[in-house]
């Protein structure tokens, strides 16, 4: 791949690179670990104003500039959104120096209340298993999804996810904490509860980081694997993550803008002269299969759920997950990327659905003579979050640098 004009960088405007941005989800495609190298990129193409993070993720990109610049942050899942509001918040821990303490109080009541309402379900983990024994015990917590929880208006968890991606026990405290969070609605504070949750999901979880699919006990092997994730408790990571969201993040009051749109419609909304980072999904999987579990904590919608996954009925599906839509898709985003004028910075990869050769092509001819455009390419470890033969691959990660004239 040859790349077209070098960039003029003499005038631009240098944004730092926050490296000490708290982290909240194991996310699969996470820039985390290149966030250098993305913040480096926008900086060449940064002329002021805003920065819309156009498939935000796991939104560390706010993290990293989060009282630098205005924030335009975007994706179509609306988890996401949760994790920008935490990381662009406005926090007077001042004026709520009992927070943590409060909200661990209100959720212990709740889950004192509810195992006093069902007392015959206990699911005993601190024990020695045989293998049929452990896989009985998985089974008889699934069950639970027959179970009139009515009496408690969170329950969502507990019915659907008991024996699957967490135990039982680790349920009633997700659905007892996502009570409490409802309290604090309309204040940062929700948002930071919900990803401290998310936090706690995601380390306690017997998924291999995402939840796609949750692993049956095959073996001792496995079950002794399994059993590491079982005997932990959502409640000690809860704490840790708001312990370090009050240590991190204080006050904030640049205007940042947090939606949760398809992302032709963000860029309609997207103010001329603007810069758009741009990290589309690279691979055929949809990232609603990966995360709907916390798709489904943040909605708490109580929604039909289906197959072994338990997957939302409702998952989006991207076209660029898509191989016949992909191309149609970058052509629609280069296109109002010109209209609005706007600076971008593309994040992609040589193993992603679309040829890189064919997108730079692609690119130019879109966005034609207006733009200056050029092309970083690094050298990555991708983590394949838990695929047994390839846990890792070794890939080219390209940003395409795209510059009004």
């Amino acid at each position: 791949m040859t790349a077209t004009n070098k960039l003029d960088l003499s005038s631009y405007y240098r944004l730092n690179y926050n490296e000490d941005v708290p982290h909240i989800i194991k996310y699969m495609g996470s820039k985390r670990n290149l966030m250098g190298f993305v913040v480096e990129g926008i900086s060449e193409v940064y002329k002021g104003g805003v920065v819309c993070d156009l498939f935000a993720g796991s939104s560390v990109l706010a993290g990293a500039l989060r009282d630098q610049v205005p924030i335009l942050s975007n994706d179509i899942q609306e988890y996401s959104a949760v994790l920008a509001k935490t990381y662009l918040g406005d926090y007077k821990w001042s004026d709520n120096t009992t927070l943590i303490e409060d909200v661990v109080s209100k959720a212990s009541e709740i889950v004192k209340q509810f195992k006093q309402s069902y007392p015959y379900l206990y699911f005993d983990y601190d024990r020695p298993f045989t293998l049929d024994e452990f896989i009985k015990l998985e089974e008889e917590q699934r069950q639970l999804v027959n179970e009139d929880f009515s009496k408690f208006p969170y329950h969502l968890f507990t019915k659907n996810y008991s024996g699957r991606y967490w135990s039982y026990d680790q349920c009633v405290w997700i659905d007892s904490i996502r009570a409490v969070a409802d309290d604090y609605k309309g204040t940062p504070y929700y948002y930071a509860i919900i990803s401290s949750l998310m936090f706690a999901m995601s380390y306690n979880s017997q998924s291999t980081g995402h939840y796609a699919q949750y692993r049956d006990a095959t073996s001792v092997a496995s079950m002794n694997d399994i059993l590491i994730y079982r005997r932990k408790e959502i409640l000690p990571f809860f704490i840790r993550k708001m312990e370090e969201f009050k240590q991190k993040f204080g006050r904030n009051q640049l205007k940042h803008v947090i939606v949760s749109m398809d992302y032709r419609d963000c860029l309609d909304i997207l103010p001329s002269g603007a810069t758009v980072y741009a990290d589309p999904p690279y691979c055929f999987v949809h990232y609603s299969r990966f995360y709907h579990a916390i798709e489904t904590l943040v909605k708490y919608d109580y929604p039909e759920v289906k197959y072994k996954g338990r997957y939302r009925t409702d998952r989006h599906q991207s076209p660029f997950c898509i191989r016949t839509q992909v191309a149609g898709a970058f052509e629609a985003m280069f296109s109002k990327i010109k209209q609005k004028e706007a600076n971008l910075v593309l994040s992609y990869s040589n193993t992603g659905m679309i040829d890189l050769e064919k997108l730079l092509k692609l690119s130019q001819k879109i966005l034609g003579s207006a733009y200056q455009i050029d092309v970083r390419l690094l050298d990555y470890q991708h983590s394949t979050m838990g695929r047994r033969e390839d846990k890792s691959r070794d890939v080219k990660e390209c940003l395409v640098i795209a510059k009004t004239q």
